[in-house]
């Protein structure tokens, strides 16, 4: 009797150990199968093995999944980019640049502005003040800001004329102070009106016009386009490449490219701790005709003008202006987006609407 108990003791305790040892398995797995964020915006791992080099690339929000999904493993089948890994994180273009500003790290930042890429330089030399010297202009993609409706365009909006008329139009368009997408949003606006004979106060007066029908103001070009997509408002201002992706994946939409509007130029650059030469190899793939190839194929205007369908990219009725013809974006960020002084920024205040970059 006492052998049996024996037996029947050691096998309940066997059975006990075999079960938190499983337990202890499971949970290690769950621990580390899931992606970790920052207050910047999202990371994830994605790309080569772990011998190699790590690239972190710091982004604004839109191009996350063209990242993760089609560029990062297209440089890694790359002779250069053989073993070569990424950590990524997107997010609001100008937190993004704060975030690296404060200590982030990063090795290849893709930012909405040049203003969010200029921080870098101002602030510690993290990006070289040669940064404008790089093929394209350390250019990594073109857009323009389009005006995303609901299918079949019921409000009949063409223009941003016709948004700042319509009575009836409910804006979606990001937080200035926070996101790129936005002030190239309100550019596109102000610079359309002077393209048609608006003087200064006037192109600020629509502006504004435009500003008081927003519905919502979300942190980021993403997040604005997420809010539309789930019912707020009627009308959002957005980039050319996310209208695209709207109509691809078959959402109840469609766009229009004004009359007059916005190139939207989004720089890109090594920072100077970038693992070598791998960061700058990742560059060169980026302005390949196959980088750009796969650029244009996620609805991004190549910056090689050789590559750009005009099918595919046809060209605005009218014109297309660039930020050049206000002076550049050091000029822009002091005379529209001076939290204190800005133009714009005194139309949020009047409005409600948060001007703190915190």
């Amino acid at each position: 009797m006492r052998n049996a108990r024996t037996t029947r003791r050691r096998s309940v305790t066997a059975g006990l150990m075999a079960a938190l040892t499983l337990l202890v398995a499971l949970i290690v797995t769950a621990c580390g199968g899931g992606s970790s964020s920052t207050s910047a915006g999202s990371e994830e791992s994605s790309g080569g093995s772990s011998g190699g080099a790590k690239l972190s690339v710091v982004g604004y929000s839109t191009p996350e999944t063209v990242y993760s999904e089609t560029l990062e493993p297209a440089f890694a089948k790359t002779s250069q980019g053989k073993g070569v890994s990424f950590s990524n994180s997107f997010g609001a273009s100008g937190d993004q640049s704060r975030a690296v500003a404060a200590g982030q790290p990063a090795s290849v930042v893709h930012f909405s502005t040049g203003s969010d890429m200029e921080r870098l330089v101002e602030e510690g030399e993290i990006v070289s003040k040669n940064w404008t010297k790089q093929p394209y202009g350390g250019i990594a993609t073109d857009s323009l800001v389009v005006i995303l409706v609901q299918k079949g365009n019921p409000l009949g909006i063409k223009s941003f004329k016709d948004l700042e008329e319509n009575k009836e139009a409910e804006v979606i368009t990001p937080n200035p102070f926070s996101s790129g997408s936005a002030r190239w949003n309100i550019m596109a606006v102000y610079g359309s009106a002077i393209e048609e004979g608006a003087n200064e106060t006037e192109a600020l007066a629509a502006v504004k016009s435009v500003l008081e029908k927003t519905k919502a103001q979300p942190s980021s070009g993403r997040d604005a386009f997420n809010a539309f997509k789930e019912g707020q408002g009627n009308v959002l201002l957005t980039y050319e490449n996310e209208a695209i992706k709207a109509e691809k994946e078959g959402e109840e939409v469609e766009y229009v490219i004004p009359p007059y509007t916005i190139q939207i130029e989004t720089p890109i650059a090594v920072t100077k701790e970038a693992p070598e030469p791998q960061a700058e190899d990742f560059l060169k793939f980026l302005w390949s005709n196959e980088g750009q190839e796969l650029w244009a194929e996620n609805g991004y205007r190549p910056v090689n003008p050789k590559l750009v369908n005009a099918q595919q990219f046809p060209a605005p009725e009218k014109g297309l202006f660039k930020i050049s013809k206000f002076g550049g974006w050091a000029k822009v960020k002091e005379q529209f987006f001076d939290e204190e002084k800005g133009s714009v920024a005194k139309i949020e205040e009047e409005l409600g609407v948060s001007t703190s970059s915190n």
